[in-house]
């Protein structure tokens, strides 16, 4: 490996791993603070690992994580901040369970149907805010904030109302979605549970990502785009465009993110449905630095942090409030900020000090030629 490429990789790598390092050193800080022990509460989540059914609870939780993340990172590279994703899932999967629950068809027809659902719905919604930036100059952060109000408020009507409403218990659902789109999982027994079939639709998607993003002329236009209008706009690049584009492509996947759940467990969209995934893929994107491995990696370490920090409440002698994980989720995504700045200056510092040195030793040669003629 050539020296250029070994520097950009340990660049790559410096500043998640320095994030992880001082999210855990703030959080043994905290618990000192509590006149707690600040290296058991890691050792009882590790412990967890071992056990399979929560091996597939934290595959199954990152796969959502995951592809939510995938549609942040699509704004990222277009220099768009997609704040809306949580918005965007909640309404697609509504929509979804919605149709799911009153058309039926061949499970080869009905399932892509529902993807396809999620798909429009997400990209409906995100195409609102790109619409908005590319015509009247509205900040893409300040549209999907408040359409995130509105598809809540969407989102109880539907659920609440009698034309869609279904009410089992204390809850109100959009009633069980038609068995033909349950997406098939891989069963590893009942008491370990099932691997959602939708796990593998996400890593599809992130190779999907990649590739687009590296191996096509839409991935080349899209990050020049990112990096800067203007010079994208001299090469031809239409940026109003790509900008549009982006905000749908990233909405579609959005849309996607609920599904994992919603097709492999629930079968039914209920006021309990998980909300602020969107919100936890920003921290997961940034940690991942847009990488769909780095993201991959990530999304694990959120899911295993959700997933084994219930065992906290458990511990004995002594137990601890299984907070100490959101604390530690919140504290990454603060030190992901202040590494991945230090990270960049340092990079920018040692490329200012090869230029000057491959310049003095130009100007060094060059003396030698001048003394020698």
């Amino acid at each position: 490996m050539k020296k250029f490429d070994k520097e950009r990789v340990l660049l790559a790598v410096a500043g998640p791993v320095i994030a992880l390092v001082l999210a855990i050193a703030l959080t043994s800080i905290v618990l000192l603070a509590s006149n707690r022990n600040p290296f058991e509460p890691y050792v009882l989540m590790l412990q967890q690992l071992p056990y399979s059914d929560i091996q597939v609870l934290i595959v199954n939780q990152a796969a959502m994580y995951y592809i939510a993340a995938i549609a942040v990172a699509l704004g990222f590279r277009m220099n768009l901040f997609n704040i809306g994703v949580d918005g965007q899932y909640r309404l697609a999967a509504v929509m979804t369970a919605v149709v799911g629950a009153n058309i039926g068809l061949p499970a080869f027809l009905q399932i892509p149907m529902l993807l396809l659902v999620a798909m429009f719905t997400g990209a409906f919604w995100a195409g609102i805010a790109g619409v908005l930036k590319v015509t009247r100059g509205v900040s893409e952060v300040v549209a999907t904030i408040m359409l995130n109000a509105i598809a809540t408020s969407l989102i109880g009507y539907v659920t609440l109302s009698n034309v869609w409403g279904v009410q089992v218990g204390n809850n109100m659902t959009t009633g069980v979605m038609k068995k033909s789109g349950w997406f098939p999982g891989i069963s590893l027994g009942s008491d370990v549970g099932e691997i959602y079939g939708m796990v593998f639709v996400a890593i599809a998607l992130g190779v999907a990502y990649w590739v687009v993003l590296n191996r096509t002329r839409f991935g080349f236009d899209l990050r020049a785009t990112g990096a800067s209008e203007s010079a994208a706009a001299a090469s031809g690049v239409d940026a109003k465009r790509m900008v549009l584009i982006s905000m749908l492509i990233s909405g579609a996947v959005s849309g996607l993110a609920g599904l994992p759940l919603l097709l492999g467990d629930s079968h039914t969209y209920s006021l309990d449905f998980p909300a602020g995934l969107g919100f936890t893929a920003i921290g997961i994107a940034l940690l991942g630095r847009n990488n769909p491995g780095g993201i991959a990696f990530a999304a694990l370490l959120w899911a295993f942090l959700d997933k084994a920090s219930p065992a906290l409440d458990y511990a004995t002698p002594v137990a601890y409030e299984k907070e100490i994980a959101t604390i530690m989720q919140g504290l990454i995504v603060f030190s992901v900020v202040i590494s991945y700045e230090a990270v960049r200056q340092w990079g920018l510092r040692r490329q200012q000090r090869q230029v000057g040195a491959e310049l003095a030793a130009a100007a060094a040669q060059n003396t030698k030629k001048e003394v020698a003629a």
